[in-house]
């Protein structure tokens, strides 16, 4: 599919725009504060909209509505979570952010256990944010490559360069700017879509509702409007219990230890605002995933309606099939615009975040301690590069992935923000608790997870073979003591990536404070 020059013309000027723009706002920086935290003065809007299009990638605009295409609104019951996590954000963990001069979420541990914890939890942020955003990087170039005819390394390359270029210049102001302006940009891109979508359904709105209310399936009809499962199963990441709990535990972790977001805040002007952005951004978040939902429901209803509908290999692309086929000369061109919008949002903010956590938290403390502002500046810049690079190679390994872009993305945010909030945990709840006791439950929440997430340890204790495991709803009695009866059709159980967070949580916390009461205290390092 190629798509017409004067849309290209569009798509493109937008790209150089956002570059121009992002270049253009930076250009006043003053030092390494400035290109970090962009000089501490940003406004709460501002910084609301920034932490609403960080978190919104290609993903939320592809695979969400992936997921309602295929299914139905029970996504929504997650970001009910996300919201209620934010404001325990905003009391526990905020006031911590606030004491001092901080860059980085991980400063937090270094004051309260020692320089070893914070690089350890630095080092995991990094790496799984490396990981998370080269696969959002990846759909992002599926659609260039679906649209301009150019090969998915390529598409990868020229999307992840340009982030690159704007990023290194711009430093945080110029990506908290770049946000707000991409979140309206994506969002207006996905209204008209939305709009278009709606006058191709047969009947319009109310033909959409009838249809929607009892979409037909091999099975039977089913009404794919349905927000509420209030069903138990660990294995199910959509029913409301992964949602309240998981989805709450998750956005406490996301949003309270993990620098792509805390960066936000600091950037803040005051405590005060930045909670008011942190509080908003969670009724934002929660009315556009209804949105994309949304918009993935009528695309069911349209190509049901359709005769000689394509098939889809994977539902990540019918969202961007749909775009491609249907958007009216011109108009298509916004409408991509909006797609590498939500991308380079959030590739931006983790470039500058990743950068910052390196620099500040690994690399100045245990090797240029005494470096200037001016060798700190180009340091972060420096690694800007490299996990810009680095993103690009997962991007383009991205292709040989065999699940839904947005459930691998999510599990691997949840798998080291969990762990990572409970070694925030200890350090509140367990005065005694050292540097030694942390480490113990970082090291520990990191094995079970990693259990959990990759069946490792499962092929050992019971011999099947992973690919035979099946989900089960005995959840927590099998997780923790394995099969619960000689019976060989009882599994292992593998809980859905909602509940990771809460799983590395507890297990970070509940051996920490095992540890700590075998252990002396030890005095928090100097680093």
């Amino acid at each position: 599919m190629r798509i017409e020059t004067v849309d290209l013309a569009v798509l493109v000027a937008y790209l150089v725009a956002m570059v121009l723009f992002g270049l253009w706002m930076g250009r006043r920086q003053t030092g390494s504060a400035d290109f970090m935290l962009g000089g501490r003065s940003m406004p709460w809007w501002l910084v609301l909209f920034s932490i609403v299009a960080t978190e919104t990638s290609t993903v939320t605009f592809l695979s969400i509505p992936g997921f309602a295409f295929q299914n139905d609104l029970t996504w929504l019951q997650l970001p009910l979570g996300f919201a209620l996590g934010r404001l325990v954000v905003t009391w526990l963990l905020l006031p911590r952010y606030f004491k001092g001069e901080l860059f980085t979420a991980y400063q937090v541990l270094d004051q309260r256990f020692g320089g070893l914890t914070k690089q350890a939890a630095s080092l995991l942020f990094v790496a799984t944010r490396t990981l998370a955003d080269g696969l959002r990087l990846f759909l992002s170039a599926i659609v260039l490559r679906e649209v301009a005819g150019v090969n998915l390394e390529l598409a990868v390359i020229s999307l992840g360069a340009a982030t690159i270029l704007y990023t290194f210049v711009g430093g945080m102001r110029a990506v908290i700017w770049t946000d707000f302006v991409q979140f309206l940009v994506y969002m207006l891109g996905a209204g008209i879509a939305a709009w278009i979508l709606l006058g191709r359904i047969d009947g319009g709105l109310e033909g959409f509702l009838d249809t929607a209310r009892a979409f037909p399936t091999d099975e039977g009809p089913v009404d794919k409007l349905r927000i509420f499962d209030f069903g138990w199963d660990m294995g199910n990441a959509t029913n409301f219990w992964a949602g309240l709990i998981g989805g709450s535990v998750l956005a406490l972790a996301t949003h309270g230890v993990d620098q792509l977001m805390v960066q936000r805040y600091l950037a803040a002007k005051s405590q005060g605002q930045a909670g008011v952005a942190l509080v908003l951004s969670g009724i934002v978040v929660t009315a556009q995933f209804a949105f994309f939902l949304l918009i993935g429901v009528g695309l069911a209803v349209f190509y049901a309606q359709q005769p000689d509908a394509p098939t889809f290999a994977r539902a990540d692309r019918v969202f961007a099939t749909f775009i491609v086929d249907e958007m009216p000369v011109g108009v298509l061109g916004i409408v991509l615009g909006a797609v590498f919008s939500a991308a380079m949002s959030t590739l931006s903010s983790s470039l500058n975040s990743s950068a910052t956590a390196l620099s500040n938290d690994v690399w100045h403390p245990l090797f240029r301690r005494n470096a200037g502002d001016g060798e700190r500046l180009w340091t972060a810049r420096i690694f800007v590069i490299g996990f810009g690079v680095l993103q690009i190679l997962v991007g383009i390994e991205g292709q040989y992935l065999d699940q839904s872009v947005v459930s691998a993305v999510l599990a691997i945010a949840s798998f080291t923000t969990g762990i990572v909030l409970g070694v925030f945990l200890l350090g509140i709840a367990v005065a005694r608790a050292g540097q030694l006791a942390a480490l113990i439950g970082l090291v520990a929440g990191t094995l079970v997870v990693s259990q959990i997430q990759f069946d490792l340890l499962t092929t050992l204790l019971d011999g099947a073979d992973a690919t035979e495991r099946h989900w089960s709803n005995d959840a927590l009695v099998t997780a923790v003591f394995g099969r619960p009866d000689g019976d060989a059709s009882s599994y292992w159980v593998v809980p859905a990536w909602p509940w990771f967070a809460l799983i590395g949580s507890t297990v970070t916390v509940a051996t920490g404070s095992l540890a700590a009461l075998v252990l002396p205290r030890r005095t928090p390092s100097t680093d």
